[in-house]
């Protein structure tokens, strides 16, 4: 069928009717447990109607007061080019706004027109897109913001040093698989002007994609698809005080300590059918250690009573209080991760043989590795790489292992390898959560005469350390999504050989996968698509690039005068623009 735009809703809204970077709670605004979700995430496409402000009111909200959000560790990016985080992305739903967004009620997500009027308007079988920017809306010095500070915003996708976002946008608007190709076509906006993004006038953009491409509305929820002005672009400095458009904007920022949002008094309600502005501040604090931080909101201590965790989950050793004391447990904020996969990470170039990945995947105590993490509350054990979140989801094992790990059988793979390991490296986050689980692997791995060797790393320098070009690593544990619910996004780009290490962790390589991405990158109908994508995903399995652990579930806590806490059905993480303090 051909591509337009109304084929696009009308599918979205029929495979995707129950509640990337995906996460989905099923709480809604009411706050407390949700129960485990297995069907699909909601991501219809909402109307013109749809996209109008004001976002709708939280039942009971009230206006004023601080918030405090504990994090262990400061966020990786705040520049909105580089943000690449379903944690992340929450946040800077405070003081950042996109073309589109994910507007909840009642738990459901549903993407909505956010600074632009509608979703896009697509034509030339999905070639061309058109956004058209709301009358209103402003940057906090109260200025307009424009169809060409939009497109200054992705033109820095392009940019030296905004590889660590997502790829989508240098890729679909030049056409080329990877980003160096990419950027060689276009540098950044230091190079002159985006032929491919027009702007005809102050409030319209025209994308010109040289290949049909399905899912603009939703890579323009990304925060990469963030405005941003030019003669507010601080560099490496605008990581750190990114120039606001939310409902409240960057007061103090202190890195790894302290980070304050006031109201953003510029911001105007009636243009924002996605975000409520309740409380007068939000106070992150950055540094406090996990299990400190949801002990002070569990006893309400120390302004614990008006905090909630932006990434930190609760704590093991708290489950035994929240578990049997029941003021405590309506304090736990539970829902599905989205559409996240928890996996160990294979480096495929430093392990290369897939006889010794096999024995990986039959040795690996899967069961053990929950346990210690939570056990079952943490989420179900998995298959495949991708989450039964997701449009069509195929449920498959291509290769069945015993939950506790099987030694014998790891063993007899490992004897056909043509080189067995000497010691495999396993880095983790230096957290007590990370000690157990690396316990856990090097008792589990040893039992099959694989001996791994822990590597603590720095929580804050995790994701660096591990995804760079030149790791030293073999093994790490990753928790990753899809961009949105569609399979579109993973198989693509996450394990796309011609893919740099950022994006393709595990460095898998396979041309045979590649020559199909770029096959099936070029079918414009979502459904027949998907289809495709999951039988390229059991072609990958295939080798075992990584080992499925689980699909997460996330269980967070909000203290006892914080209302209006879920978790955010697309990221996964207590939603912090609904918040509000009940007194």
């Amino acid at each position: 069928m051909r591509w337009t735009r109304p084929s696009l809703a009308v599918i979205a809204a029929a495979l995707l009717t129950t509640s990337c970077s995906a996460g989905a709670g099923s709480t809604g605004h009411a706050g407390g447990a949700a129960s485990k979700d297995t069907s699909p995430l909601t991501a219809a496409l909402g109307t013109e109607k749809d996209s109008a402000g004001p976002a709708p009111a939280v039942p009971g909200a009230r206006p004023g007061g601080t918030v405090n959000v504990y994090n262990s560790v400061e966020f990786r990016h705040l520049d909105p080019q580089k943000v690449y985080a379903g944690a992340t992305y929450n946040a800077s739903l405070l003081w950042g706004r996109q073309l589109t967004q994910y507007q909840v009620v009642d738990g459901k997500a549903k993407l909505v027109g956010d600074l632009a009027t509608d979703t896009g308007t697509s034509t030339d079988e999905g070639r061309t897109w058109t956004y058209r920017l709301k009358e209103g809306v402003a940057w906090e010095d109260g200025k307009p913001i424009t169809s060409e500070d939009v497109k200054y915003g992705i033109e820095r996708t392009f940019g030296k040093g905004y590889e660590v976002g997502p790829p989508y946008w240098p890729q679909w608007l030049t056409g080329e698989p990877n980003y160096e190709a990419a950027r060689a076509k276009y540098a950044g906006p230091q190079a002159g002007g985006l032929a491919a993004i027009e702007t005809p006038d102050a409030r319209t953009l025209v994308f010109h994609f040289p290949q049909p491409q399905a899912d603009v509305p939703y890579m323009a929820a990304q925060s990469s698809s963030s405005p941003v002005r030019r003669d507010k672009d601080t560099g490496t400095e605008y990581d750190r005080l990114p120039f606001a458009t939310g409902p409240y904007r960057i007061v103090e920022h202190v890195q790894n300590t302290r980070m304050v949002l006031e109201r953003n008094p510029a911001w105007k309600a009636e243009t924002d059918p996605i975000r409520n502005q309740y409380p007068d501040r939000f106070v992150f604090t950055y540094g406090k250690e996990a299990l400190n931080g949801n002990q002070e909101i569990l006893s309400g201590r120390d302004g614990g009573a008006n905090a909630t965790t932006a990434s930190d989950e609760l704590s093991p050793e708290l489950y035994q209080v929240t578990d049997t004391d029941p003021k405590a447990g309506e304090l736990v904020v539970s829902g599905r991760r989205g559409a996240f996969v928890s996996q160990l990470v294979i480096n495929n170039e430093r392990v290369p043989d897939v006889e010794v990945r096999r024995a990986l995947n039959l040795a690996y105590p899967r069961q053990q590795a929950r346990q210690v993490q939570g056990g079952s509350r943490t989420g179900e054990l998995a298959s495949t790489l991708s989450s039964p979140a997701l449009l069509d989801w195929q449920k498959y094992d291509l290769n069945p292992a015993r939950p506790e790990g099987d030694p014998e059988a790891a063993k007899a793979a490992l004897a056909k390898a043509k080189q067995a390991p000497g010691t495999l490296s396993y880095a983790y986050r230096n957290t007590p959560d990370g000690q157990r689980v690396a316990q856990v692997l090097v008792d589990g791995f040893g039992k099959a005469g694989i001996t791994v060797v822990p590597k603590p790393i720095d929580p804050k320098a995790f994701l660096d350390e591990v995804h760079r070009a030149d790791s030293p690593y073999d093994l790490f544990e990753e928790t990753s999504s899809v961009d949105w619910p569609t399979p579109s996004t993973l198989i693509p780009f996450s394990f796309d050989g011609r893919a740099g290490s950022d994006i393709n962790s595990a460095r898998y390589r396979n041309p045979e996968v590649d020559r199909e991405i770029d096959r099936i990158n070029r079918i414009g109908e979502p459904r027949a698509k998907a289809k495709e994508l999951y039988a390229l995903e059991q072609t990958v399995m295939k080798d075992l690039p990584v080992l499925p652990l689980a699909y997460p579930t996330v269980n967070q806590l909000r203290g006892s005068n914080v209302g209006g806490a879920f978790i955010h059905p697309i990221y996964g993480a207590v939603g912090l623009t609904w918040l509000y303090l009940k007194s």
